[in-house]
């Protein structure tokens, strides 16, 4: 009876430890203010982009996949909580003193809890921008384990910093002291310990890496190396002059730049090269086998620095670029990878949000995911078991520029501008089957179908006393 226990207690013991195995470590990647088009898969011709192509091509990508919102913060803050823009508690881009934005509220669970909790080691490496080190935001306290990068996102305007953050500890760039001198370039050195976090994990004990890459936000500033070489005289160039680096720079601003295409295609080649980096190091360690990789952006392309969309075709043929709740503004290129699970070269008609990520990923860990999500889980999708459930509609916000709404029903989108001055205001309306560039608004003809939406923006948005829509 004893051995017989024995061998019972012994069976289940593989059978726990073969489940835990089989839990995927996850690796999100997250690119700051890349193009739905600045992506060779998405049809890209001026920018090689061989390691996040070779993803698709491996993987499945999602072709009708968007951001939480059209800027950083609130995309970020809907990612991690898994809420739409009406629900997340942040909502907009709101700096705090000395250093860093409004933290989101230690209430809120986020990924990295949830995967914490599931016993994933867990690690972010790149820019966070939720919460200054010591608030309640601080990545330690939202269920990372480990933290490098910028905690700032003004901050991380600058490439060349004199600081970034080690968990709560102050790395100071002493090369790069008082905006002076353009020595150490921080997309390096948190990209050389995000490949250490990967050297330190094992087999038998899932992870989950974050890497919130600041490229290709501006400023416009990259390493003088074979990247940049290849691009330098490729195109044609007009000259950006902004505040450049010396001891009256300020942390926030965007250099000069003599060769603004030139730099532009070798920072979005350096994210390529990052990418194709951290690849390399899994399948190095022997952890390819059971990772599932996204890779996507956080919003559409953006315009200062004297950055070019236009010239790039950066929003690949959709209205928008970053700010803009219209497809160009909130659509991202967006691919997951997982090694002998997702068939590879697929497309998934699947019409999704940030929001989805969070219970997707709780489901692959055997979590349980908050109660108060708005996502859907992609998994059965992702591993071919179960029927995978779809969106009724799809909602963002934008708490700038006079406050935008936007929804998505089957094909139907519906625009709202000036939100907050006219909250019923009326809406522009457009069918993406038909019209994905959103040319032509069909609201007059359309009407009660355009008033239907408007009734969803309604019913989606809830009041927040710290984001009052339109007022920050």
């Amino acid at each position: 009876m004893k051995k017989l226990f024995l061998l019972l207690a012994a069976f289940l013991s593989g059978e726990t430890a073969i489940q835990a195995q089989s839990r995927p470590n996850v690796v999100f990647i997250l690119a700051d203010d890349l193009g739905y088009g600045d992506v060779g898969f998405n049809g890209q011709k001026l920018i090689r982009t061989p390691n996040i192509d070779r993803l698709a091509r491996e993987g499945m990508r999602f072709p009708q996949f968007y951001a939480g919102t059209s800027v950083c913060a609130p995309s970020r803050s809907s990612l991690l909580s898994g809420q739409h823009t009406g629900h997340t508690f942040i909502r907009g881009n709101k700096g705090v003193s000395p250093e860093g934005q409004q933290p989101i509220a230690d209430s809120v669970v986020t990924i990295a809890e949830v995967l914490k909790k599931a016993g994933y080691v867990t690690g972010a490496f790149g820019k966070w921008g939720l919460g200054p080190v010591g608030s309640e935001g601080d990545p330690n306290r939202q269920g990372f384990d480990r933290f490098y990068g910028y905690n700032c996102q003004s901050l991380a305007h600058r490439y060349y910093p004199n600081h970034l953050w080690e968990n709560d500890k102050q790395v100071f760039l002493t090369a790069n002291e008082n905006l002076r001198q353009n020595k150490e370039y921080a997309p390096d050195l948190i990209q050389k310990q995000a490949l250490a976090f990967l050297d330190q994990q094992k087999k038998d004990q899932p992870f989950f890496l974050f890497l919130p890459y600041i490229l290709p936000h501006a400023e416009l500033v990259v390493p003088d190396d074979s990247l940049f070489q290849y691009y330098k005289g490729k195109f044609p160039e007009k000259p950006y002059k902004g505040a450049d680096y010396g001891p009256n720079a300020t942390g926030g601003g965007y250099a000069s730049q003599a060769l603004p295409h030139a730099t532009f295609a070798a920072m979005v080649a350096r994210l390529d090269l990052y990418v194709g980096q951290v690849v390399a190091r899994l399948k190095a360690n022997g952890l390819d086998k059971n990772t599932l990789i996204i890779f996507t952006s956080d919003n559409g392309p953006h315009v200062e620095g004297g950055a070019d969309p236009a010239f790039f075709q950066s929003s690949g043929g959709l209205r928008g670029v970053k700010r803009d709740l219209y497809e160009g503004g909130i659509r991202e290129p967006f691919v997951a990878h997982w090694a002998g699970v997702i068939r590879p070269g697929s497309v998934s008609a699947f019409t999704g949000a940030f929001w989805d990520i969070l219970p997707t990923v709780a489901e692959l860990a055997g979590a349980k995911a908050p109660a108060r999500v708005d996502g859907i889980s992609i998994a059965p999708t992702l591993t071919g078991k179960g029927k995978q459930k779809q969106h009724d509609y799809l909602y963002w916000e934008f708490h700038e520029q006079g406050g935008r709404q936007a929804v998505r029903q089957g094909n139907w989108k519906a625009v709202r501008l000036q939100a907050a001055a006219a909250p019923g205001g009326p809406v522009e309306l457009y069918d993406l089957s038909k019209d994905p560039s959103e040319k032509t608004n069909l609201a007059a003809d359309f009407p009660e179908r355009a008033k239907e939406l408007a009734g969803l923006m309604e019913r989606s948005h809830r009041p927040s006393a710290l984001f009052p829509f339109g007022k920050e």
